[in-house]
């Protein structure tokens, strides 16, 4: 007996076994994959956005809030002739707070209300201190007032004390002396001409030099230490005139007046 020969259905081919891997299956199977690919396309910048807002939020917290970079210590860079206590309890930095949020600018201005700081500058040293670096006055010059001496630099500012008012420097007088108060009359003009001129002396004059006395910006006078007196005026042009009291002082007088460098004089005998 023949049997009736079985015609192979269309889209199957021989040996294939149907489920999973017909055709029909597998284009199902790469529809879903786009599907996927394109949500995942959506939700990957706001799993990213998610992420860096975290980021951002715990470098914040960490930073400003949390005690992980607290202050913890305060250094102290510059400072020679100042004591480092003091420094520290001018600058007065709170401990214990966030290290981004200190006031520097605060501090800096404390500092730099001590007569001796010339500059200062602040800033942050992670992970835990801050820093305060100092620039000193330098003393070019002491001031002397009946018992009381200040030091003074070179901007005419007095600073210091007597420890500081040491051997070696010239010596200012005010004319106006009371005795008690070595800033009284001291205007920083006045201060700044006088240093001005004890800058600008030969050192060989400056060694024949007892003190300088002062007026006024203009009136400033060199006594000498056999008492003879150099009239040096104001602070102008003050090379020439020392280079012209070094050759009048050649001759015998007791005033030499170098005020007006091109007409100089000398009044009075020696003594």
């Amino acid at each position: 007996m023949r049997f009736p020969r079985l015609e192979r259905l269309p889209g199957r081919r021989s040996g294939e076994r149907p489920g999973k891997d017909s055709p029909a299956e597998r284009t199902r199977r790469r529809f879903a994959r786009r599907q996927w690919a394109r949500r995942w396309l959506t939700w990957r910048y706001v799993v990213a956005v998610v992420v860096v807002l975290a980021l951002v939020g715990g470098a914040i917290y960490a930073v400003y809030f949390s005690s992980a970079l607290s202050v913890q210590g305060v250094e102290v860079s510059g400072a020679k002739s100042i004591e480092e206590k003091d420094v520290l309890a001018a600058a007065d930095v709170p401990l214990g707070g966030p290290l981004a949020t200190v006031d520097l600018v605060a501090i800096e201005r404390r500092v730099a209300a001590i007569a001796e700081v010339r500059s200062v500058e602040v800033t942050r040293k992670w992970p835990h201190d801050v820093l305060i670096t100092v620039t000193e006055r330098q003393p070019v010059a002491v001031v002397r007032r009946g018992t009381l001496l200040r030091a003074v630099d070179v901007e005419g500012v007095l600073f210091g004390s007597p420890r500081q008012a040491r051997d070696g420097l010239p010596l200012i007088e005010s004319a106006e002396d009371d005795g008690e108060d070595p800033t009284a009359g001291a205007h920083p003009d006045v201060l700044k001409a006088a240093v001005t001129v004890v800058a600008a002396l030969p050192d060989e004059l400056a060694t024949m030099v007892d003190h300088v006395e002062v007026r006024s910006a203009d009136q400033i006078d060199l006594v000498l230490r056999d008492e003879r007196i150099v009239r040096w005026g104001s602070a102008e042009a003050s090379k020439d005139k020392g280079e012209i009291a070094l050759a009048l002082l050649a001759q015998k007088g007791r005033v030499y007046d170098v005020s007006v460098p091109g007409q100089p004089t000398i009044k009075g005998p020696a003594k």
